[in-house]
């Protein structure tokens, strides 16, 4: 039970880790248009009505 207690503790230092760097990219995302345009765009595959979206998958 110590050792799962361990890993348990390790596992949620980690994800404490994760939380503080996704808020900070939120942050910056939020304060940044281009950026938040980039992420949209890149992730949601967001496009601008002139534009032709083409997904290239490599295998």
């Amino acid at each position: 039970m110590r050792s799962q207690l361990s890993d348990l503790e390790s596992e949620r230092e980690y994800y404490e880790q994760k939380i503080i760097e996704v808020k900070a990219e939120e942050e910056a995302l939020m304060k940044d248009k281009v950026k938040l345009e980039k992420f949209a765009r890149e992730h949601y595959l967001m496009k601008k009505p002139t534009e032709d979206i083409y997904i290239l998958v490599e295998e």
